[in-house]
This record gives C-alpha cells, structure tokens and sequence, in this order.
C-alpha cells in the first residue's frame, strides 16, 4: 500500500501544501490524488512562489486589466477553482469530509474582523465551488470572523495557530458558529497548527542558555505542543462542547499541522509527519516532504496519542529554565502574519513589473 494511504487508514488525511497553475494541467495532481492526497493548500507566499518563481502567468498578467491585486485574485481564483474541481471526486466520495482547497483572505486585514469578513464571504462567492475553504488567521479578530463565517455557512480553514489557548479559541468560535449555523452539517473546517517554527523559535533560547540541560531539551517542543493540542480537540469534539453541534449533524473541526517541512536539517527530514499521525487530522505536507515520506517515512497510528504525559512534562522544564513559551508563540503569530504580508507585497511587485514589461 502506497505510504500516503497508510495514512488514511491511520485516520489522517494528507494535504499538498502547494498550488500552480500547471500542476491541474499536467496531470501531477491528478497522480498525486490517486496517491492518496486529498487536499490543496495556498497561501500568499507559495502564490508567490508559483507566480514570481515561473513563467507560467505571464500571458495571463499581460492580457489581464486592472491593478495588481485584482490580477493576482483572478489568476488565484482561477488556481483554486481549477484544483477544487479536480479533488471533486474526493469531495463527493467522502460526502464532504475531504476533498478541499484553501484561499487565504488578504493578509493586511488580520487585525480588522469586518474586513476579514467582508473579504472571505467575496472569495467564497466568486470561487463558488463547495469544496473551498477560506483561510483565515487565527488573531484576535480573526477568530471574531471565523465564528461569524462558520455561522454564515462558509468552510474555514483557522491558520497561523501556534499556542495552546490560541487553538482552544479557535476551536471554541468553531463550536459557536456551527451552533447558530442553519446548515451545520454542510459545513467542513480545519485548525491550522503550525510546526517547526515552534522548535526554531525555542531551540534559539535553549542555545542562548546552553547548560546540558537546555540543550538536551531540543527538538522537541513542536512535537509536544501539537501533542497537546490534539488533546485539547479530543477533549472538545470528542466531548459534551460539541453535542448541539454534533446533534445537528455538525462535524468536527479537524486538527492540521501546518508547517511541517524541517528547518533544523539535523532533524529527521519527516519529524512532523511521522510524530504527528492520529485519527480526525490533517498535515499539509510540501511537495519535499511528500518525497521524503514516500521514501523512509513511518506509520504509527499512535504516534499523537503516545507519551502526552512526557509532552507536558517538557514544557514544565522549559518553564523551569525560565523560557516563556506564551510570548514565543504570540512572537511567532506576530511573525507569521508579517510573513505573509510580506509575500503579499513581493507577489504584486512581481506582477507590476510583468505589466511593465508587456
């Protein structure tokens, strides 16, 4: 059995975290899905990868009018619907389990709810397909616009979470929205948990301590955090939070990491696929990864359910060393919605300089 749909049957579905246009047209997705991958994801830095890494867009962005951003929006749109309608099979066979693409709202508007808001619902209408997901960050204002969304009826794919309270919001405003939704058991949502930036951030301070202690605590802290937070979803979906929802006909809104590529390349290449395998989740893998995976990775369906006590028990050791872990990941968020900001300045630069040139 193909590694990827090992995975499925351990529970987890797998994500391709990364979208181009040519990927529809060349059938590489179509292989990969009969592989065994059951989602795309985008966000504003692999846009710009895909646009201002290749020429594929260039035609498209010299016969398109308008300004910068309404150029980008067509030409994502365009991606989107193209890889929804190619997952559509899965959709329809998992009756809406799986089969999804995100499109992520405009990144200048993750402190503002009503923009947020504004934005997703017009993305959700002009894509109009089922099987999107809108993404939404998972700031304070965001998770005012992720319960409203999900109450409106929109798929909400919550990103750029790093903390433990910050999920338990996240997945709290999920409960809310399905509760007041009229069509809850329409409705499909994942909570983005980021990765391995959680182990740079805290590897950084454990090496500015230095003792053996500190440094035998490396590597660590991602695995154990998104550990934590899976227990946090058992005890929310699995739990009395969710019976009017579940009463409802709601499902669950499913734990994925995010992020999941190693940046220590001390690391195993496939540490947050093999450590992060459990029922009712997702990992967004890149397409690396996925070669990784396919090559040495290792199945355990027990791999997030295992040794959560050792989990927390390690963040107790990074609090007796005085490491503070809530501003590192408040850090983090601050840091990734920059991120993509920035990605989102570089991909209309990218653009306005094709229209020059054409």
């Amino acid at each position: 059995m193909a590694k990827l749909k090992e995975l499925a049957v351990a529970g987890q579905s797998v994500w391709l975290d990364f979208i181009r246009r040519d990927m529809v047209t060349n059938g590489e997705l179509e292989a990969l899905i009969d592989e065994g991958v059951t989602g795309v994801t985008s966000n504003p830095s692999i846009f710009e990868s895909a646009i201002a890494g290749s020429n594929l867009y260039d035609a498209a962005i010299a016969a398109a009018d308008g300004d910068a951003t309404s150029v980008f929006e067509t030409l994502a749109v365009e991606d989107v619907r193209s890889a929804a309608d190619a997952l559509r099979g899965v959709y329809d066979a998992t009756d809406g389990a799986d089969g999804y693409v995100s499109l992520e709202v405009s990144p200048t508007l993750a402190d503002d709810a009503e923009g947020t808001i504004a934005d997703a619902l017009r993305l959700w209408a002009w894509v109009d397909r089922p099987n999107l997901m809108v993404k939404v960050p998972a700031t304070a204002a965001g998770i005012v616009a992720i319960e409203e969304l999900t109450a409106a009826g929109v798929n909400i794919n919550a990103t750029l979470m790093f903390s433990l309270a910050n999920y338990d919001a996240v997945a709290m405003a999920y409960v809310r929205g399905t509760e007041r939704s009229e069509t809850p058991e329409r409705l499909a949502s994942v909570a983005s948990f980021f990765v391995s930036r959680v182990d740079g951030k805290i590897d950084a301070a454990l090496n500015g301590i230095g003792t053996d202690e500190a440094l035998s605590l490396r590597g660590l802290a991602a695995v154990a955090n998104a550990k934590l937070a899976y227990r946090r979803y058992q005890e929310i979906f699995e739990g009395s939070a969710f019976d009017l929802a579940r009463s409802r006909g709601a499902r669950p809104q499913r734990a994925l990491w995010a992020s999941t590529s190693t940046k220590n390349p001390s690391y195993s290449d496939v540490l947050y696929v093999d450590e992060l395998i459990g029922p009712n989740t997702v990992n967004t893998i890149p397409p690396a990864t996925i070669d990784a995976f396919r090559d040495h990775g290792v199945v355990d369906p027990t791999a997030l359910t295992s040794e959560v006590e050792a989990a927390e028990q390690h963040f107790a050791s990074l609090a007796s060393l005085g490491i503070d872990v809530d501003a590192i990941t408040d850090e983090l968020q601050v840091e990734g919605v920059a991120s993509f900001a920035g990605a989102f300045d570089g991909l209309l630069a990218a653009i306005e300089a094709q229209q020059e040139r054409s």
